[in-house]
């Protein structure tokens, strides 16, 4: 695959799997980013501009998809609303992009028989007890309780009919919570690390009961690639590095490495239809696909991220008094 299409390659994930690529490929590699306040040029800032190409627009542009399309051999689609806060406020915002646009792309890969990864999320198949020891599986029901998370799984829907109905070569992959570097700081790990650095009080929805199941951005990408390269055709693999921890900890655990007081933080009213928990089994991408975490030491993989915003204040610090503002906003409805 010598030319892949990264739609969402300016936002969290997608840049970097657009930097995985360029350390582990000779791809050349097209980004599509509508670069909305979520896509930033600053996340592709010094890549090899030979082989890294930016271009602005709308999945849901008909046209500029298809011309896109046209010449690559495969499509990454990670471009999503992807928010659960934002999706309350604004549900057809990530209709006309998750479902519309995802539609527009899976039409142009049809056409022009081209490979097609769907990036999703496990949001879809809603949450489990905190006191349950079952696992998500690829069998699982989808059971959405967001706007978010129901228009991901209108998305995976999609791309389930068209391999069966149209025969594309697509592929599909459920990933748990990442974290990493380039993250937006809307998000609760960056939030949480951010407010630290400029003297503001770490926040937390709740009593932080809920748990999620943690990954580094980086295993992920290696995980999209091998599924990419390798990955069967019509089948579904779920991205999980077995790193489930409650909110509350991971939070006094930012705290601790940031030598904060673990108790320094305030309550906030939880959002609605919070999902308790998340896990996944991810034991058929291990077995078929031979992918495991590099990153099995989430305070280490913690430190790192937490470094990272330290030395590039200047890539988040102008996202963050929007972002607070807006988070001031929602708590005083």
């Amino acid at each position: 695959m010598k030319r892949i299409l990264v739609t969402g390659g300016a936002g969290f994930i997608g840049a970097n799997f657009v930097r995985h690529l360029l350390g582990h490929s000779d791809a050349m590699i097209t980004v599509l980013d509508k670069l909305t306040y979520a896509g930033n040029r600053g996340s592709l800032h010094g890549l090899d501009e030979q082989r890294v190409q930016l271009v602005v627009g709308d999945i849901a542009d008909a046209n500029l998809v298809d011309e896109l399309v046209s010449y690559h051999d495969a499509v990454v689609h990670f471009a999503a609303e992807s928010h659960n806060d934002n999706s309350l406020l604004d549900p057809g915002r990530f209709v006309q992009t998750n479902v519309l646009g995802s539609f527009t792309l899976l039409e142009a890969v049809r056409r022009h028989d081209v490979r097609f990864h769907h990036v999703s999320t496990d949001e879809v198949y809603g949450d489990l007890a905190l006191d349950d020891a079952d696992r998500f599986t690829e069998d699982s029901a989808y059971n959405p309780s967001s706007p978010y998370s129901s228009t991901k799984a209108a998305s995976d829907m999609l791309v389930r009919a068209w391999v069966r109905s149209y025969g594309i070569r697509a592929t599909i992959s459920n990933c748990s919570n990442n974290y990493g570097p380039f993250q937006h700081v809307e998000k609760f790990i960056p939030r949480q690390i951010t407010n630290v650095l400029i003297g503001r009080r770490a926040r937390l929805y709740g009593h932080g009961n809920n748990v999620r199941d943690w990954i580094h951005v980086e295993d992920h990408c290696r995980a999209v690639a091998l599924i990419l390269e390798r990955g069967t055709i019509g089948s579904t693999y779920l991205v999980g590095a077995d790193g489930e921890r409650d909110n509350l900890s991971v939070l006094q655990l930012i705290l601790a490495r940031m030598e904060c007081d673990p108790s320094d933080f305030d309550q906030v009213i939880d959002r609605p239809g919070h999902d308790l928990r998340y896990a996944l089994d991810a034991s058929l991408l291990r077995k078929e696909l031979g992918w495991a975490p590099l990153h099995q030491d989430f305070a280490s993989g913690l430190d790192q991220t937490i470094d990272w915003y330290r030395e590039h204040r200047a890539w988040w610090e102008p996202l963050k008094a929007e972002t607070e503002r807006r988070y001031a906003l929602r708590e005083a409805i």
